[in-house]
């Protein structure tokens, strides 16, 4: 089975595979085991052309006629994403949304497991919640780079965000998925990945009618 490098992937592409990866696993829970380009096209309102053509980057994944076997599917899926291991996760912000976050159990069927809890507030720091301690941010470049810990999200306010993520990178980190309303700057080696409800509430307001 043949795939193309990750270099020569457009990043779009990229980024649909988890939409992909969520439609296989809703299927699998729905009992079914054979699925289709359009099957899956009509459940994510994306073209089954755009489908096969995204997964041929990857190889060949089903025969014409008989569609995709979805276990198959799945698990090469979960490997190209390097999601077939656990990956520890750190979050950082012990506020309303950092403690949402750490109590989201979504993460722990999908390759991400929530490792430890950081905040800078000395009110916050050594408090139980749920199964964290909240533990001190000077305290967290220790930590990470003695566990190999290599994504962090960061709820923290935008004025703190950058001088975090410095901190994340320097400790080894390589993925920042961030929830404060500003862009950071990284190093071109780490991925980052930006989450504002406003600006997506704002996109869709642009189509509303007044």
């Amino acid at each position: 089975m043949s795939a193309n490098s990750p270099s020569t992937i457009p990043d779009i592409v990229i980024g649909r595979l988890p939409l992909y990866l969520r439609a296989l696993k809703r299927l699998q829970q729905e009992g079914k085991t054979v699925t289709s380009s359009h099957e899956l096209g009509k459940r994510l309102e994306i073209s089954s052309a755009q489908i096969r053509k995204d997964l041929s980057h990857f190889g060949g994944f089903g025969k014409q006629g008989t569609g995709y076997q979805i276990e198959f599917l799945v698990d090469r899926l979960q490997e190209v994403l390097h999601v077939n291991k656990e990956w520890m996760v750190v979050v950082v912000g012990a506020g309303n949304l950092g403690i949402a976050i750490s109590h989201y159990r979504g993460f722990q069927d999908r390759g991400f497991r929530i490792a430890h809890l950081f905040d800078i507030s000395p009110q916050k720091i050594g408090e139980q919640i749920g199964e964290f301690v909240v533990q001190p941010v000077r305290s967290m470049r220790e930590i990470i780079r003695r566990e190999g810990i290599k994504i962090a999200m960061l709820a923290v306010p935008a004025e703190d965000a950058q001088g975090v993520a410095d901190q994340l990178v320097e400790a080894g980190v390589q993925g920042i998925l961030n929830y404060a309303p500003i862009n950071i700057n990284v190093p071109a080696n780490v991925q980052i990945q930006y989450i504002d409800p406003v600006t997506h509430l704002q996109h869709m307001t642009y189509y509303l009618a007044e």
